[in-house]
């Protein structure tokens, strides 16, 4: 019998890159002409994984939470993996928002993620679940290679990568 190939479905963020972009968004909203005396300031607690952005007003707000997206963007950080809640009134007159950087896959996207790729009907895929990672198995590399392609194509409200292709 051949031996089965199989690939891990994952949703990782890359920490260091996430902080060089807040690193690069806090020096610019230090120098920027029409945010340098705006009171905005902007927080990464790396091990919560976690911003909070606190401005004079929403406006100030967005134009600090894109000038962070455009680091991102730049360091190759997906804008998906990013969720901000709403504004929160803080002392002061200000506002406050907290992002949380989303990473691993919850066990009940797991089940619709591996719900959707049985109704594909390909005869030889398995999927497992492995805590925050799915494992999907087959002795055919092109099933494999057409689970990816319909995953990509999904949209899941976070970014997922695919690894351990063997």
């Amino acid at each position: 019998m051949a031996k089965d190939e199989s690939f891990d479905v994952v949703s990782e963020v890359n920490l260091q890159e996430v902080d060089n972009a807040f690193q690069q968004a806090r020096k610019e909203l230090l120098q920027r002409y029409d945010l340098k005396d705006s009171k905005a300031e902007l927080v990464f607690d790396k091990a919560a994984k976690r911003f909070t952005l606190s401005a004079p007003s929403e406006f100030v707000a967005q134009q600090v939470i894109d000038m962070l997206n455009t680091k991102l963007v730049h360091r190759k950080v997906d804008l998906k993996s990013l969720r901000w809640s709403e504004p929160q009134a803080a002392s002061g007159m200000t506002v406050r928002l907290f992002g949380e950087m989303v990473e691993g896959i919850s066990k009940e996207l797991a089940a619709k993620i591996s719900k959707q790729i049985r109704d594909q009907k390909l005869k030889k895929v398995k999927v497992q679940v492995e805590g925050e990672k799915l494992r999907v198995f087959s002795s055919s590399r092109d099933e494999l290679q057409q689970v990816i392609g319909f995953l990509k194509e999904q949209d899941y409200g976070q970014p997922l990568q695919f690894t351990n292709y063997r």
